[in-house]
């Protein structure tokens, strides 16, 4: 007589596992996210009256004529920046310049670029300011990277190129996306929104030089004392 009392209680779990089973699999799932619009279609859309594409591209160009007379090279830079009341401004970041700048270069964060922020460390727009980047000096590769170019580069291999080596024509980066390699210089921006705040006494080291080059004088905390 026990069998059949077995046999239920099997078919009554199952059942219930069944039911359960069921109820898990009918749960809904989450609705697909919305698409984002690549361009916005708002109508009522005010823009920002403080962001002028136009504007800064305008400036660009006055600024591209007038930079053209305001390369130089290291020779002169160093003795321009022995002249009393010449500033050496440093736009790169803060650990780039802590680690390793030119000697005696005062230092500013581009990003940190205000008005205010540029009087405060030069206070007079007439003074001579001489300004460098990442891309003035070329390292090799075993060396702290200081001075990483600010450049699209092939990813061939994962190898790093420097400029001098970067094969010409089109080249590949990541997966099916065609470039050239392109030069993204600190100094061009630098220039250009130094000029625009009112400061144009503005000469840009027009060189490229090896880190040791004995005529270049380091400072900061990877430079050996």
């Amino acid at each position: 007589m026990k069998k059949p009392i077995f046999m239920g209680m099997a078919v009554a779990t199952f059942a219930t596992i069944t039911a359960f089973t069921s109820v898990e699999t009918e749960i809904p799932r989450p609705a697909a996210l919305p698409q984002i619009a690549t361009a916005p279609t708002d109508t009522a859309l005010v823009l920002s009256p403080i962001v002028d594409f136009d504007a800064y591209m305008a400036l660009a160009a006055e600024v591209q004529a007038y930079r053209r007379h305001r390369l130089i090279s290291l020779d002169s830079f160093n003795a321009w920046s022995k002249i009393p009341g010449t500033v050496i401004l440093d736009t790169r970041s803060d650990s780039l310049y802590n680690g390793k700048h030119i000697k005696g270069a005062i230092h500013l964060d581009f990003s940190n670029f205000t008005q205010e922020s540029l009087a405060a460390i030069i206070p007079d727009r007439n003074t001579r300011i001489l300004i460098y980047c990442n891309n003035n000096f070329k390292a090799l590769r075993f060396e702290p990277p200081y001075f990483v170019s600010k450049a699209i580069r092939p990813d061939i291999d994962g190898t790093r190129f420097e400029e001098s080596e970067l094969p010409s024509g089109t080249v590949k980066l990541g997966s099916n996306n065609p470039v050239k390699p392109l030069s993204l210089a600190l100094n061009i921006p630098t220039f250009i929104n130094l000029y625009g705040y009112g400061y144009k006494n503005v000469y840009e080291l027009g060189e490229q030089v090896f880190v040791f080059d004995r005529r270049l004088a380091f400072e900061g905390s990877g430079v050996p004392k």
